[in-house]
Formats: structure tokens, C-alpha cells, sequence
């Protein structure tokens, strides 16, 4: 069985990449290095084994295609009990629906519902309410100085949002940020030994929360997703222990999903506003821009860097042979600059009228959450250009040490 056809060569030139995009330069500016990875060609090995995907038909392709699985539990048995796919907070993670494939992953999609018409116009009251209040708060630090846009506004919204939805009590949402945090870590493409130990604590901390939650609204239901997909596996599993269980792995997957990656998104998103202030008179003067500037975030710098699946059988992808059960890197960061795509990719343009991307994945894995989180950032950018005076990046901000999942650390502004 064939792993790859690329020469040794290919290899250790993608090992010395990977080692700049692990650098603080690196996170903060990947682009320059998946630049030169494109310049290997669409498909590359990865240093640890497997392949790299950086051109987008190719990607879209994979992720559209059926026979290229998610890593899920039986995937990640086979690595052997030392790897990192083995890691208590990983196993718990196959069990959640990103992590599934057919038919476990129709069933358990089916169940969770989706974010229909209704339910983001009731959320999207939280949402503007939310806003309306956090901007305030903005405003009022503002007038005595600098402020961190993060921690006061990009890093709340989410949880916000969420955790109304799902009946958290709002005591419980820094707690319930801080443990997403740490635990999006045993979802890295490269963790550490020190931050795979912080995933397996803060997802067993989640883990107690959330049965926790669960078994006290079987005792006294709500109005609250929670409640009712405790009625629903109720009538698809006999045994309510499972039943119980199936409920908490959907609710752990809503909350993971709508922080990490929608507060990345709104970040970035407000970057992006800061460093062009033209910008900033753009949308003040025509809000009808406010969507195709998120759908340019999301394509200039996505959430998500890194999708990964694996091969079903033995196949070929872009020419290049891999075996079975190997992996494939889809590196949607570089992907989403890729010129046969779009036209000068490095360039930051909400009037360029075609924002093809993959920040939300593709095919059957199409992110559930995609609704919401264009509502909350669609939200936060027409509030903040309406509400407030343009605002000034007052230093450059710090990047949380991770390749996959990006998270700006501060973003620290003052009044123009």
C-alpha cells in the first residue's frame, strides 16, 4: 500500500514550514508560509505522515466527497493507546457530531435539529440586546483610555448568545469560556503534551457540567433545546442512561462550536475594520455591505485553518497515492488564498462579489452553526459602525500559540 508518491525531499522541506508556522511570527502571519507550501503544488506530504491540501478545488472536492471520512472512534483506536488521538478529552470527542460518519452522523444530526427561522429570530434579540450592551461597556472604557476589544466585547457575545439558548446560568459563562479555551486544544493539529493534559481536565470539568445539566432538566424541563432533545432520545433510545448521555455530546458540541470559532470570527472580522478605515466609512455609509464584508473575513482568515479526513480505501488525491486510513490535512487557510480561486487572494476586499470559502466546511459536515454565527457577526459589525466613533488598533495583537483553530488574544483600541 502506497502512503504517498512525493519524494523525501517534499518532506522535510513541509517539516521546515511547519516549524515557522509553530513560531509567534507564524501564528500571527501564517500566509507567508502557506505561500510557499502552495508553491510545492495543491498536495504536499505533512511531516508526521499523510497529506497536505492547499488548493481550494481540491479541498471542496474532499470535503464534498463521501468516501473521505472524519476521524471517529475506531480511526482514532487504531493509532495505538500512546497517541494523542487516544487522549481521554479525543475519545470524548469522537463521540460528538463533527467527529461522526454515516449513519451515525444522520441520525444524530437529525436529532439535533438545526437553527431554523424561529429559533434565530428569538436568538437574534439575545443577540442585538447583547451587543447593544457590551458596546456600551466598550464605550464607557473607551472614554477613560484604551480598551481590549476581546475581553470585552468578542470574547462575550458568543456565550451570550449560547448560553441563553441553551439555559446557562450567566454566573456559570466565564467558567464555561475558560474550559473552551483549554479544551479546543486536543482538537489541534499539533498539540503538546502540557496542552493535551489542559484538554483532558477541562473536558472532564465539561463533562460533569453537562450531565450535570442534563439530569436536572429531565427533572424540570424548560424551554430550552436541552429539554427537548432530551424528548427526543427519549423516543430514539430505550435506555435513558444513553439517552442522557447523547443529549450532554450535543450540548458539549453546541457550546464548543459556538465559542471558539464565532469569537475568532468576530475578532478578526473587527481587525480587518481597524487596519483598512476606509472601511469603516464603507459600511457606515451603506450597511448593505456588512455581509459580504464577514463572508471576506471568513475567506481572508478563517476560524478554522485545518479540516482533516481520512481516506475510506486506497485512493489517489491530486495525483498522489494514499493508503487507507491515512490522513489528509485540508489546509483551508492557504486554500482560501489560492490565486486559481480568486483574484489577488492577499488582498482584503468586501466589494470583490465572490466569497467562495470553506470556513464553514462543505458536504455533509457543513457547520450547523453557520446561521448563527453570520447573525452574530452581521450584528456586532452594523451595530459597532452605527453606534460608535471609528476606533484606532492601538498595538498589534497577540495570537494564542495554535496552527488549526486561531484565536486572537487582545485587541486593544482607542478612540480615532
Amino acid at each position: 500500500m502506497v502512503v504517498d508518491a512525493r519524494p523525501s525531499h517534499d518532506r522535510r522541506s513541509t517539516v521546515s514550514l511547519f516549524a515557522r508556522l509553530r513560531t509567534a511570527e507564524g501564528q500571527a502571519d501564517p500566509f507567508p508560509v502557506y505561500s510557499d507550501l502552495r508553491s510545492m503544488g495543491p498536495v504536499a506530504p505533512a511531516p508526521w505522515g499523510g497529506l497536505l491540501v492547499t488548493g481550494f478545488d481540491l479541498c471542496d472536492q474532499v470535503l464534498r466527497d463521501r468516501t473521505w471520512l472524519e476521524p471517529d472512534k475506531n480511526w482514532r483506536e487504531k493509532q495505538g493507546p500512546r497517541t494523542r488521538w487516544n487522549a481521554p478529552s479525543s475519545r470524548e470527542m469522537s463521540n460528538t457530531l463533527p467527529a461522526l460518519n454515516p449513519p451515525d452522523h444522520t441520525r444524530i444530526r437529525r436529532a439535533a435539529g438545526t437553527f431554523g427561522r424561529t429559533a434565530l429570530k428569538r436568538i437574534g434579540r439575545t443577540i442585538s440586546r447583547a451587543t447593544d450592551q457590551l458596546l456600551i461597556s466598550l464605550s464607557e472604557q473607551l472614554h477613560h483610555g484604551e480598551a481590549d476589544f476581546v475581553s470585552t466585547v468578542t470574547e462575550e457575545l458568543p456565550i451570550a448568545a449560547i448560553g441563553e439558548w441553551l439555559g446557562l446560568p450567566t454566573a456559570d459563562h466565564p467558567r464555561l469560556r475558560e474550559l473552551t479555551h483549554d479544551q479546543v486544544f486536543t482538537q489541534e493539529l499539533l498539540p503538546t503534551a502540557s496542552q493535551l493534559a489542559r484538554s483532558d481536565a477541562a473536558t472532564a470539568e465539561l463533562r460533569a457540567y453537562f450531565m450535570d445539566l442534563v439530569r436536572r432538566r429531565r427533572l424540570k424541563p424548560a424551554d430550552d433545546p436541552v429539554s427537548l432533545w432530551i424528548q427526543t432520545w427519549d423516543t430514539l433510545e430505550p435506555d435513558r442512561d444513553k439517552a442522557d448521555q447523547a443529549v450532554y455530546f450535543l450540548a458539549l458540541f453546541f457550546l464548543l462550536a459556538a465559542l471558539e470559532t464565532t469569537s475568532t470570527l468576530l475578532s478578526t472580522m473587527t481587525l480587518r475594520l481597524l487596519e483598512h478605515p476606509l472601511h469603516w466609512d464603507l459600511l457606515a455609509a451603506n450597511p448593505s455591505f456588512v455581509p459580504a464584508f464577514v463572508e471576506e473575513t471568513l475567506r481572508y482568515d478563517p476560524p478554522t485553518h485545518v479540516i482533516s479526513r481520512v481516506a475510506a480505501q486506497d485512493r489517489e488525491v491530486g495525483g498522489v497515492e494514499i493508503a487507507q486510513d491515512a490522513m489528509v490535512h485540508l489546509m483551508v487557510g492557504a486554500a482560501h488564498r489560492d490565486p486559481t480561486r480568486h483574484a489577488d487572494p492577499d488582498r482584503f476586499d468586501p466589494q470583490r462579489g465572490k466569497f467562495d470559502h470553506l470556513a464553514f466546511s462543505n458536504g455533509i459536515h457543513y457547520c450547523l452553526g453557520a446561521p448563527l454565527a453570520r447573525l452574530e457577526a452581521q450584528t456586532l459589525l452594523l451595530h459597532l459602525v452605527r453606534r460608535l466613533p471609528r476606533l484606532t488598533l492601538v498595538r498589534r495583537p497577540s495570537w494564542a500559540p495554535r496552527v488549526a483553530f486561531r484565536r486572537l488574544l487582545n485587541l486593544d483600541v482607542a478612540l480615532a
